[in-house]
This record gives C-alpha cells, structure tokens and sequence, in this order.
C-alpha cells in the first residue's frame, strides 16, 4: 500500500505530465485526408433513439427470447480529430431485444461517464469511479443478472438497466479494487468470469481478477511484468489463465506527445505467452517466449493429454507502428499456438492466411477441445482494422477447410456470436448472430444465420433504419427464466 508521501508525489507528477500533454495535445497536426474513425462509416450518431417494432425479413426464432447487445466508440461532442483515437471514444451501447418471433425494440444510449452527463445537460451518475478513466465502451456482458459495460487499462465496470441506462459505476458491488478488463471469460464448469487486467501507468504488474457467479471478486492476483504492456484479452484451461505479453507497451514519449491512446509497437519488449496457475501464485506463471507479434483476441484454448497447452488466435505482425488515430496491422492470420510448459517453448502453426478478427466460438466449450470458430474478415488491401470486408469466415478446424458467407457488395459485417439452439448440442447447432452496415444505404441490420447452413441465407434479418458505426464487440442475453 503505497504511503501518504509517496500518493502525493504520484499525483504531482501526474499533474505535471497532464500540463505537458494538454500543451502538445493542442499543436498536433490533423490527420491528411481526415481522421479515418470520424468520417464515413466511422462517422458518430448524434442522438439516442427507440424504435418499436422492428421490419423482419424471414422468420426470427421463437427460442430467441433477450437481447443483441453490442457497444462501441461514439463521441457525444465532435472532437479534435488532431488528437482523436478509436479506443477512446465515448462508449455508446446499442440493443436489440428479440422475443416471440419479434424484434420488440432496437435503443442506443451513451454510458454516462461525466463527460457524457455534463454534455447532455444531466446529472452525474452514481458511483465510484476510477482515478484513469470513468468512460466503458469496449465490451459489453450480463453476468450476475445484470448488464455491464466494460473497458481495460483503468475504467471501472458500469452497470446498465435492461432498456441501457446507466445505473451506476460500479466495480462488482466494491470488491474490485484494481483495474478490470475488457475481455472477461466465463468458465462454463464455475460460473467464474476470468480476467487479466492491466493499469495504465502501473509499468511492472498485470492481476488474474476472478468474479465468482455472484458477481462478487474473489481473486486479485498480481503477475510481474515489464514496461507497461497492453494486454486486451487472455483465454482459460482447466488449470491455468493464458497471459499475452506482447509487445505492444505503454509509451512515455507518445503520452507527453498529447496522444490519447499512449501505447506503441516496441520491439525491445520480449515478446512471450504466460501460464498462470488458476488458483496459484502469479510469481509461478511458466513464461514461454514466442516470436513478436500481437494479439488483440484469441479463440479457445484447452490442455492435451500430454500436459501441452493449444491456443488459437488472430495474430497481428505489428500493431500501433505508426497510426496514432487506431489499429493499423498491416496483416494479420489466424494460427494455433502449441504452448509447451516443459521446454518453455511456442510452436505457431498457421490456420489460415487470410486477414480477419473477433474470433467467436461455441463458449460452452471454453477450455475444452472445440471444432469450429467463426471470424470476422478484413480487406486484403492490408489498410488496417478501420472497416471489415463483406464476409465471415467458419473454420473447421478438424480438417482444415474454411467456408465463407458473403452479405455482398458495401455490406460491412462485425463480430457475430454464437448462441445455441435450445436443447441440441451439437457444436454449430445454433445461429450466428451479429450487425451488418449497409453503407450505400445508410443502414444496419441485425441477421440472424444458422451456423450449420452458414453459406445459406439467414434465417432474419431485423432492419434498422439508420448506420450503426463500427463497434467493437456484442453479445447474447436471454431473459431470465
């Protein structure tokens, strides 16, 4: 616990690093051509909307009673775009709630981080913040019974009501007490939601956080890293917590630069892959090195026999390298990593050379052997993440083939998930469910695919009558029993 003395030295160099990047933040250049996550696709919605009774084209399925959540960047006031950056943007959640083969309702609300609040001529909304940030728009769950938005690097937890407003900020009812993270995973056989966390200007220590399915955190165990590395998302097996120590790191130089987003490719930072044990000292993580790269979301990950651990990923040959304004990998594959405990070693083995993101599978299989993943693909032109092509991809990942379904010419779809159908359990017995842009036409839809007629057509398709920006990631709720 750090002492008085030390708390107020902490905060006079904040103050004095604040001033020099509010200076430098003022006298940056604006992007050529215009800031890519401003204009176009990228281009904010400016109000909150509820529309009843959605159009559908098809038949949406009676055993889909919830919500479509998905949450994304979406500035309430036009800002700077010299300084503006993606993973920054104030967090806008949208839903679509489906029930009895309708589509009831489609709401989009900004979560209310004070910034948000005094824009909108509100009152603050309740709750304890983080000293980092008070703004959540990267990932957005249901656990516990209740809705959270969630983001890395600082932000606490915020809880939404059933129509997404903003209930409060709230880090699981006070029992959080360091960062949390954007990519929590449930584990099927416990109800634990796991995580590896990370704070900004905290350079030596990331923690394996664990919520227990009362939503309650039960674990917050530290593992020593170095030079501040961002780490978005991990993966589970039965014994260990995957740590992604890649080397995309804080940037000193980046910050006092005025850049929101203060994190770079460095290739002084090893790059490596850490087996923390589940219920363990982080000081007994296995570390493995493996080749640079990065790793924004990885797919399953589950043990062998032979005590090795698999781990499927998108892997990404740099990232932030140059772009200031968002992620600008100039490829990207999905691979599987066979990570060998015993010779402390990563073997990659690639899957599929096409470029692609948001990996998705069938989570009542996390940490255990799997079969299909479905992916989201990225343009070949190899301009970065700033827009999806117009297709998903299905990977069999027992013989290898990939199938493919395209929604057609400037039709941009995001992450899909999978949700099974009630009663059957076969892998791929269950819909793909996610948002499509139709930018010629300024709209979105939600479609509903069958994930084992993936080349088919969908089975719904609920249209929204406006574009949705590109967000970052959605789920599945269903009502409660």
């Amino acid at each position: 616990m750090a002492s008085s003395v030390e708390k107020a030295i902490r905060s006079a160099v904040g103050k004095g690093l604040d001033m020099v990047a509010s200076h430098n933040r003022a006298r940056l250049p604006e992007p050529e051509g215009g800031n890519p996550y401003l204009t176009g696709i990228h281009r904010p919605m400016t109000s909150e909307e509820t529309i009843a009774d959605l159009a559908v084209t098809g038949s949406i399925p009676e055993a889909l009673d919830g919500r479509y959540l998905r949450i994304g960047p979406n500035p309430v006031t036009a800002p700077n775009p010299a300084d503006y950056h993606w993973f920054t943007g104030d967090g806008m959640a949208h839903g679509v709630r489906l029930k009895g083969g309708k589509a009831l309702w489609y709401r989009n609300r900004w979560i209310r981080s004070n910034a948000v609040s005094d824009a909108l001529g509100e009152p603050r909304a309740p709750g304890k913040r983080s000293t980092r940030s008070d703004n959540a728009n990267t990932n957005i769950i249901s656990h516990a019974g209740r809705t959270w938005a969630i983001v890395e690097a600082g932000g606490n937890p915020v809880e939404l009501s059933e129509a997404l407003d903003t209930i409060a900020h709230n880090p699981f009812d006070g029992s959080l007490s360091v960062p949390f993270s954007a990519h929590p995973h449930l584990d099927p056989a416990t109800g634990e939601l796991h995580a590896i966390c990370y704070d900004a200007p905290t350079m030596d220590t990331v923690w394996h956080v664990v919520v227990d399915k009362a939503g309650r955190v039960v674990r917050q165990e530290p593992i020593a890293v170095q030079h501040g590395p961002s780490i978005h998302d991990c993966a589970i097996t039965a014994n260990y917590v995957i740590v992604l120590d890649l080397p995309v790191t804080f940037s000193m130089k980046s910050l006092l630069a005025g850049h929101r987003f203060p994190y770079q490719w460095n290739p002084e930072h090893r790059a490596r892959v850490g087996l923390c044990p589940r219920g363990g000292s982080g000081a007994d993580t296995i570390w493995c090195d493996v080749d640079p790269c990065y790793v924004f979301h990885p797919g399953n990950a589950f043990e062998l026999p032979d005590g090795r651990v698999v781990l499927d990923v998108v892997a990404h040959e740099t990232m932030f390298a140059e772009s200031v304004q968002g992620p600008d990998s100039r490829a990207s594959r999905l691979e599987r990593w066979t990570i060998d405990e015993v010779a402390r070693t990563v073997e990659r083995h690639v899957l599929h050379e096409h470029g692609q993101e948001f990996p998705r599978y069938d989570e009542r299989l996390t940490a255990q052997p799997y079969r299909w993943l479905y992916s989201m693909a990225l343009p070949s032109d190899g301009k970065g993440l700033s827009i999806s092509d117009t297709r998903l991809f299905k990977h069999d990942l027992e013989t290898g083939t990939v199938a493919t379904h395209d929604f057609g010419t400037g039709r941009h779809p995001g992450e899909f998930v999978f949700v099974p159908r009630p009663g059957e359990l076969a892998e791929d017995a269950g819909w793909l469910i996610g948002l499509v842009v139709d930018l010629p036409n300024e709209t979105t839809e939600l479609q509903i695919l069958k994930a084992d007629d993936f080349g088919g057509d969908p089975q719904a398709v609920i249209h929204i009558p406006h574009r949705i920006p590109p967000g970052f990631h959605g789920n599945w709720v269903a009502a409660a029993g």
